[in-house]
């Protein structure tokens, strides 16, 4: 049998004008500033009217350290709201905006799969409604006026050698990760080394994801810290008045997008920040619009739990005063086998033995998350090379564990294959109260933040600090930053910060080699490991693969 790829079951969906999937949830076309037929943006009018509503209930979607055998976080997240709507509730899907950058890198999109996907899934995975865009022309736009005000005479003293604002992209370009401007003479600017991240890990993308309105989102943009003067002093993006250009490029992108799933369910995907460099979250507002407007609300953190959930349940939460009510839990047979020291081409093969030595992955982030007191309903996506006997292990070992437990077959029969996820999720709210808190109290010191992090959900042994690492953070909170969250940016395919160490590595420890302050955004950023804020490409892009033909069919998104 010929499976039809993603793009293709996109394109052969039949959509709904965009104003009758805001009219399922009470939304008026008054409240939409349209982008064509099938995308909208929701304007500030509806959050005057929907504010003071009662909040539904709030499920997080995440997932095992992710592998080449797949997980299907957001074909999950995708299906589950189908499936839903298939039992007659409200709910909306609340996803992040996918990046350029693993759109022609790796991934080729990400707007779920098969059956459970966001459409129009073109233009979500290509320039949606020019988000992306507004947040790289923000950025770049204080990166230029700090190199103006260090050519028209540097009135501010800023020392160049510590300037840590860089610019962005958002495609994956090694080239530019470490660059040198202003050459070419003295009209050319001052002589200084820099370089570019993606778009998803600038601190613009993170402060919009953050904020709650336009002026909170300008006031938190002032205050991001550019660097220092030469005697020490910090200079902050509002010594150079750029914030409110800034905001006023920003002040379409802030409002939430309005899309629909393939069986026309209402789903906002707003914000995208990575979760191995950022904090792998949709935004704030658009979490809080859909709390509003529903009575669930199926939302997504990036790449596994150790990475995207541990940032949603200590940094978004903390900051915007969310409180989940249950969590999903995504696991495959093939990636617990990839976990279990089976080779990519072989994980469709029968091996219970793999399915027990991998299974550790999963028990790892089970119970990292239940640390949060947070309920887990653990999901396998669904294969059909699965064996009974591989599924019935998993099932077993996870209801040990206090967990329940679903199949998921959402990619092959959209949100018909979710239900019996969707009833084990509605079981676990009515019968399992969550008491969520966050993993460490805001008056925790910087150092052992990150140690908590480290030990409790890595699984390390402690710390390796480099060189200034700790004299930083000792600066951060003598500057008023000692009561941030924080946010670490490592690979995701490891719990360790070494990307071949599969499974649950044991007798590690995490080396920290870098930290700073997003001051606007309200974390504090420290990377660990080898961990770049700039991917590359692969040997083999999936740009190769995406065409466009004479009537602008697109090919080769999946």
């Amino acid at each position: 049998m010929a499976f039809k790829s993603d793009i293709e079951i996109a394109q052969e969906a039949e959509m709904e004008p965009i104003t009758k999937v805001a009219a399922k949830l009470g939304i008026d076309e008054d409240d939409l500033d349209c982008y064509g037929k099938y995308k909208a943006k929701l304007n500030n009018s509806l959050w005057k009217k929907i504010k003071d509503r009662p909040d539904g209930k709030l499920i997080l979607v995440t997932a095992i350290n992710p592998t080449p055998a797949g997980e299907g976080k957001t074909t999950t997240s995708v299906g589950l709201g189908e499936a839903f709507g298939k039992l007659g509730k409200k709910t909306v899907v609340a996803l992040r905006e996918p990046s350029l950058g693993p759109c022609f890198g790796v991934k080729g999109g990400a707007a779920g799969g098969g059956y459970a996907q966001v459409v129009p899934m073109e233009d979500i995975n290509l320039h949606f409604t020019g988000d992306l865009h507004a947040i790289t022309t923000a950025h770049n736009l204080l990166a230029a006026m700090i190199d103006n005000h260090l050519q028209q005479g540097n009135q501010l003293n800023i020392d160049p050698r510590t300037i840590t604002w860089k610019r962005v992209v958002d495609l994956n370009d090694r080239a530019l990760r470490q660059i040198v401007i202003g050459l070419g003479g003295k009209s050319q600017g001052v002589p200084r080394e820099t370089g570019y991240m993606i778009t998803v890990a600038s601190e613009i993308m993170a402060i919009l994801c953050l904020s709650t309105d336009l002026m909170d989102l300008k006031e938190r943009i002032s205050r991001i810290l550019i660097g220092y003067t030469y005697d020490g002093k910090p200079v902050y993006c509002r010594d150079l008045k750029a914030q409110g250009a800034m905001a006023a490029l920003l002040k379409d992108a802030i409002n939430p997008n309005l899309v629909q799933t393939l069986e026309h369910n209402p789903a906002i995907i707003h914000g995208g920040p990575f979760a191995n460099i950022a904090h792998g979250c949709n935004s704030l507002r658009a979490t809080k619009y859909a709390l509003k407007l529903a009575d669930y609300v199926i939302t997504e953190a990036g790449f596994g739990a150790d990475l995207g959930a541990e940032k949603f349940l200590d940094i978004k939460c903390r900051i915007g005063g969310l409180k989940p009510d249950a969590i999903v839990l995504v696991a495959t047979i093939r990636a617990l086998k990839y976990n279990g020291g089976v080779k990519k081409e072989d994980t469709a093969k029968p091996n219970l033995k793999a399915v027990q030595d991998g299974f550790c992955n999963l028990e790892a982030h089970i119970q990292n998350l239940q640390q949060y007191g947070v309920p887990v309903v653990v999901t396998l996506n669904s294969f059909i090379t699965d064996t009974q006997e591989e599924i019935d292990y998993v099932e077993k070992r996870c209801r040990e564990m206090g967990c329940r437990f679903a199949l998921s077959k959402v990619w092959e029969k959209g949100g018909e294959g979710g239900i019996e996820l969707a009833q084990e999720v509605l079981k676990t709210l009515d019968t399992t109260p969550s008491n969520y808190h966050p993993l460490y109290p805001d008056e925790m010191s910087l150092e052992d933040k990150i140690k908590t992090i480290a030990t409790k959900i890595y699984g390390a042994d402690g710390v390796i600090w480099g060189p200034m690492t700790r004299t930083t953070l000792k600066k951060l909170t003598q500057m008023g930053y000692g009561n941030l969250p924080v946010c670490i940016a490592k690979t995701q395919y490891s719990l360790s910060d070494n990307p071949k160490k599969l499974g649950r590595p044991q007798g590690f420890k995490i080396t920290i080699r870098e930290v700073n302050v997003s001051a606007g955004a309200g974390f504090v950023v420290a990377l660990a490991g080898d961990i770049m804020t700039m991917p590359g490409l692969p040997k083999v892009p999936a740009a190769e693969n995406i065409d466009v033909d004479e009537d602008g069919h697109i090919t080769g998104l999946f």
